[in-house]
């Protein structure tokens, strides 16, 4: 019964993510092309910015390539990173949508060939996804999703390096990393939930 259980929620939560995928260009494509405001952020006066794109792209896709590992053995844990991450980006389309925010004036954009995928293509990078830190958010999940301790110590060393790595190259606001951590435990709370197939 729980193996039934597993597997429909597993094709469910698939279908629902490709389909989020298949929307995302075009969301993207809308946010990019309306103006916003530019915030006064005094913690971004004092840092940088340095492009740290590479960093970021080796920080995320090694820890996303662990949590694959993991979940090889732990197909549980990847069904709850799916619903959370789900989650989470139906919120960020939402609050980006009614947050209308052009970036900081000194922004170097991250350049992830991978990430733009979701944005319509390789070369294609978007810079007004900004309330709240899609980056950071997602590093979070894979922290609060990982079961042993030092996956998890390694996804809350992610999570912060990479949060200060995006306020470091002035790819996002300060409050924008900040929310995105406050937020996403909300949201890995209730994915969790909509994943368990025990009970």
């Amino acid at each position: 019964m729980e193996n039934t259980r597993f597997r429909n929620k597993l094709v469910a939560g698939m279908l629902v993510f490709a389909f989020i995928l298949m929307a995302l260009p075009s969301f993207f494509a809308m946010i990019e092309s309306r103006d916003g405001v530019v915030l006064n952020d005094w913690f971004l006066d004092l840092i940088g910015p340095r492009d740290f794109s590479v960093p970021i792209f080796i920080i995320i896709w090694s820890t996303t390539l662990l949590f694959f590992v993991r979940s090889y053995k732990r197909p549980e844990i990847f069904l709850q990173a799916i619903y959370c991450v789900i989650l989470l980006t139906l919120l960020r389309m939402t609050t980006i949508y009614l947050t209308p925010l052009n970036p900081p004036l000194t922004i170097i954009t991250i350049k992830d060939p991978l990430t733009s995928l979701t944005y319509g293509g390789k070369d294609i990078f978007i810079t007004k996804d900004l309330f709240f830190s899609g980056h950071t958010s997602n590093m979070l999940i894979l922290a609060l999703c990982f079961e042993k301790k030092t996956d998890k110590i390694l996804g809350w060393f992610s999570t912060f390096t990479v949060g200060l790595l995006v306020l470091f190259q002035h790819a996002h606001y300060s409050i924008d990393v900040i929310a995105a951590i406050v937020i996403t435990f909300f949201v890995v709370k209730l994915g969790k939930k909509m994943a368990a197939v025990k009970g």
